[in-house]
Formats: C-alpha cells, sequence, structure tokens
C-alpha cells in the first residue's frame, strides 16, 4: 500500500467541499479542509502535499493567499478552483504563484488527474534529509550511511511523518493515516509497539514521546525518550 498524499482543500461551499472531500478519500487522499483564509493559514501543515483552494473566498482572495504563501518561501503546489472564466482571473492565479486551475464547473476526473500529475511533479524533487536520514520515496526506503534500514511498510510511514515535521505529530493524526497491511485501522496499542520497534532501528534518540501528546523527531540525543 502507497503512502497517503495530504490535500489541504479550501473551499467555502458545503457541499462542493464535503463532496470534493469524498472523492479524494475515494481516491486515496488524506484531506485537510478549511473554509476561509484564516483556516486556511491555520491548517497548513508540514503533512500537506498540495493545496486546492477557491478564488473566492469569504474572508478574502485565495490568489492573495496564494502570493503570501511563495513570498513566504512555501513552495508546495497550489491548484485554483474559480468560477470565474475571464482571462484576468487566471493570469492573476498563476501569476501569484499558482500552479494550475480549474474552472467550475469542471470534471471531477479532470479535477483528480491535475492533482496527480503536480504531486508527480513536486515530489520528484522534495528531498527529505534529517540527522543523517535521507528518504528515497521513489522506492519508499530511508537511507543511514547509505544502507537503506529494514523498515516495515508501517515503520516507513511513521518515520517519514515524524521527520517531515518539525514539531509533534499527535497520536491521533498517526492512527488516522495509519492502516495495516489487511486494510484495518491500527489501534493506539498497535502503534505503540510500531513505535518501540521503530525506535530500535533508527535510535531512541530520535523519538521523542510527548505525553498525552503524540510523537516528535529530535535531531539531537538531549531529550529523552519513552513508550
Amino acid at each position: 500500500m502507497m503512502m497517503m498524499n495530504t490535500i489541504l482543500l479550501v473551499e467555502d461551499d458545503t457541499d462542493l467541499r464535503e463532496g470534493l472531500t469524498e472523492l479524494f478519500v475515494r481516491d486515496g487522499y488524506e484531506v485537510i479542509t478549511a473554509g476561509s483564509l484564516k483556516e486556511a493559514r491555520e491548517r497548513l501543515t508540514d503533512a500537506v502535499q498540495a493545496m486546492v483552494m477557491d478564488v473566492g473566498l469569504p474572508d478574502g482572495d485565495g490568489v492573495s493567499l496564494c502570493r503570501e504563501w511563495r513570498e513566504a518561501g512555501e513552495t508546495r503546489p497550489v491548484l485554483f478552483l474559480t468560477a470565474r472564466g475571464e482571462e484576468f482571473d487566471v493570469v492573476r492565479g498563476l501569476d501569484s504563484g499558482g500552479n494550475d486551475y480549474v474552472t467550475k464547473p469542471f470534471r471531477m476526473q479532470e479535477l483528480l488527474s491535475r492533482v496527480r500529475v503536480l504531486l508527480r511533479s513536486s515530489q520528484a524533487v522534495r528531498p527529505l534529509s534529517r540527522s543523517g536520514f535521507v528518504v528515497n520515496r521513489e522506492r519508499m526506503q530511508v537511507m543511514k550511511d547509505g544502507e537503506a534500514l529494514p523498515l516495515t511498510l508501517t515503520e516507513y510511514k511513521i518515520v517519514t511523518m515524524l521527520m517531515d515535521h518539525p514539531s509533534v505529530v499527535p497520536r491521533e493524526r498517526l492512527l488516522e493515516v495509519l492502516w495495516d497491511e489487511g486494510g484495518k485501522f491500527i489501534d493506539d496499542n498497535t502503534l505503540s509497539v510500531h513505535m518501540s520497534r521503530l525506535r530500535e532501528k533508527v535510535g531512541a534518540e530520535h523519538i521523542s514521546t510527548i505525553r498525552g501528546v503524540g510523537y516528535q523527531w529530535l535531531d539531537t540525543s538531549s531529550a529523552e525518550s519513552s513508550c
């Protein structure tokens, strides 16, 4: 099973947001939703791989938010949803740093296809390396000193999520996206077992338990780690 990609969906129309969420989930994505610019700013975490964003939002302009993100150094792909067909909006959206757009009403399969293309392009050039560990996303391997660690698929998912986040990853967040090979949700006790085994393989000093919250990847051995 492939590791799930996460999309930030920014859309103020409740019915459309729910419909698109269902569409993306059925296609194998994890979806974080927002209905305004304020919520989009709050919910853009390191777990997100791409943003699908409406142009017209109740508290402002999606194009302006994209420009704000780009000026702050954000490089993840943005696809605009717009009900406006005028050339001005298209040019303005792409000039702000947007990567692509679809005009409402759009065909669902076309939207999915465009998102897949954006993700393939962005992930091909997005390296992940911390503390001497290097993630090979194409082969789904974690390398240390040039050698691949003997990780299970679940352990690979966990360690890449932790390395992708600069702060704590809540246990609930891990449980939401991790599945076992039989297609069943991983429960809390099983997650603890996976964490214990993963610490043996990458070094206990790199995974810290924040009690009552979740786990955090550490680039030093200064923090106390426990399960």
